[in-house]
């Protein structure tokens, strides 16, 4: 069986787990907040479902969404459908993003940039995202820090999943590959769905995770023509961050 990339089953359990307008930590406030000032368009990167796009929405902001995902894109639609909304959901992958239009921001909510595995693809997407910048747009986005006990091969505890129809979907992940030296860690997921005891549906994600320090990412930030690059610690802007596990907010501006 192939890899799929946050395919069908993937985006059940989204919807399920990340429901519109469920924020991690103040993260929600943070973005609607910082774009409040915001009278053109905004662009969400990496969308998924809508958790974050629709509350945008719904606060008066007009923003685009993309997505590499066709599953996760028809979720968002049937979601902004439901509430009345409307948005451009475009689907692209992010290294050859070429849409109609200029941004006066972007974001990637959710640490979401660290999903992009390779280190020169991760960079070309900034350089992506610049070209889709106004002049003096910005680009916020928040990334973390993995745990760094990496046990690989590993398997960790099922996790399952009620569906509303009675369909039930367990999770298994295994880290399948870890160097700490090179920032990045590769894990299987497989997902499996069960209806009355039988399985019915089968589908495996590679997951992978490359982070970055925050001097780092600055550095990445500046060297592709971003300034005023400003780094906030657990989505309070300005707040130097001071330990590890806290979650690290990026803004910049394209000159």
């Amino acid at each position: 069986m192939s890899f799929s990339y946050y395919g069908e089953l993937c985006t059940e359990v989204y919807d399920l787990t990340k429901k519109v307008g469920q924020s991690l930590g103040r993260e929600l406030d943070y973005y609607r907040d910082r774009l409040k000032p915001c009278k053109g368009r905004i662009l969400e990167a990496m969308v998924g479902s809508g958790r974050v796009i629709i509350p945008l929405l719904e606060a008066g902001l007009l923003v685009d969404g993309v997505d590499y995902s066709p599953e996760m894109l028809a979720s968002c639609r049937q979601r902004l459908e439901e509430r009345g909304l409307i948005a451009n959901l475009y689907e692209a992958d992010l290294q050859e993003l070429s849409l109609p239009q200029r941004y006066e921001a972007i974001i990637i909510p959710a640490g979401s940039f660290l999903l992009i595995e390779k280190r020169e693809e991760s960079i070309n997407v900034l350089k992506r995202l610049y070209e889709h910048l106004e002049p003096g747009g910005r680009l916020i986005l928040d990334l973390f820090l993995p745990d760094a006990n990496f046990e690989v091969g590993k398997v960790g505890p099922t996790s399952t999943f009620r569906l509303p129809n009675g369909d039930s979907i367990t999770l298994e992940e295994k880290l399948v590959e870890a160097d700490l030296l090179h920032q990045y860690k590769v894990s299987h997921l497989r997902y499996e769905k069960w209806r009355d005891g039988a399985l019915i549906q089968t589908e495996l994600q590679r997951f992978g995770l490359r982070w970055y320090g925050i001097e780092e990412f600055k550095l990445v930030l500046e060297s592709i023509g971003f300034s005023n690059v400003v780094v906030s610690a657990d989505f309070e802007y300005g707040q130097a961050p001071a330990q590890a596990n806290q979650t690290y907010v990026f803004e910049a501006t394209r000159a």
